[in-house]
């Protein structure tokens, strides 16, 4: 999950194909599937996609809905045809890893119950102790304290409304300075954060006249208030840590890969592998 363009078909593709070049003991074949009736391309194998069953460019030629309108429509057409996953989803074995690549529209998370209750009749289905959340935002964020605090929000509304076993991502860490990163996530609090970003811009009011700053200032007072309420919302609940993923450090998908693992207790209940040795040349074999 994630807003549009945060990078959640670059995670799934990355994942699929980390996954795939993992020793013999932890490698495993990840199914990708698109769940998302807008979308347009993506890089992983798809295993199934939700447009073979409707897509929103079809909706909005027919019904002549704009894309929200239609992304809406196309979600709230899945629900009243869940036999269609369930029927996807029959097709994997009990131990085997799929990801749903979701829309883009959080309005589907924190305004309308679509997704929550796409999971519910999952839960049904017998899912539930085999589900986790992966919420994706663009680390961008992280060097403007609003759209940081504002993700941030956006992650506990997805995680109180979905009601699965979250993580969050700080994606595209490989367009950022490292150092950045590192600084504001060592903060830990969003009020420590908010009071940083208040601190720089009061540096920068000094170079204003003292009639430009009185014309902003009771604005600002009402901003800040209603902001300083929202962070203590966030530290109250200190559920909003992300992970940072850079996609071209194979130790960075690793990790991010084992808290995911860690969540759905992936493997637990699967025989280890062994290994024998061919007695005439000396080398291993997997069993």
């Amino acid at each position: 999950m994630g807003p549009a363009g945060s990078g959640k078909s670059t995670y799934c593709h990355a994942i699929q194909d980390h996954c795939a070049t993992l020793g013999h003991i932890r490698r495993r074949t990840v199914h990708v599937a698109n769940l998302d009736p807008a979308a347009e391309n993506f890089s992983y194998d798809v295993s199934f996609d939700i447009r073979d069953l409707i897509s929103a460019d079809d909706v909005m030629e027919e019904l002549d809905l704009g894309p929200n309108g239609s992304l809406i429509y196309c979600m709230e057409y899945l629900l009243e045809n869940m036999d269609w996953l369930y029927d996807e989803m029959d097709k994997f074995g009990d131990d085997e890893y799929v990801i749903l690549d979701c829309p883009g529209q959080l309005e589907l998370y924190t305004v309308r119950p679509v997704m929550r209750k796409i999971v519910d009749q999952m839960r049904m289905w017998g899912f539930e102790s085999s589900m986790a959340s992966v919420f994706v935002v663009d680390s961008t964020f992280v060097c403007d304290a609003p759209k940081m605090i504002s993700g941030a929000l956006l992650s506990l509304s997805a995680m109180i409304s979905i009601e699965l076993p979250h993580i969050n991502i700080l994606s595209k860490c490989d367009l950022v300075d490292e150092d950045t990163i590192e600084r504001i996530l060592d903060v830990g609090s969003a009020t420590q954060l908010w009071n940083m970003e208040e601190s720089r811009i009061s540096s920068l009011e000094h170079g204003l006249t003292s009639e430009e700053v009185l014309s902003i200032g009771e604005s600002r007072r009402k901003r800040n208030r209603l902001t300083e309420m929202i962070c203590s919302v966030l530290d109250d609940y200190t559920m909003t840590s992300f992970i940072p993923l850079n996609i071209m450090d194979e130790d960075s998908i690793d990790h991010v890969l084992m808290h995911v693992d860690h969540n759905i207790q992936y493997g637990e209940d699967t025989e280890v592998k062994g290994a024998d040795m061919n007695d005439e040349t000396g080398d291993f074999e997997e069993e």
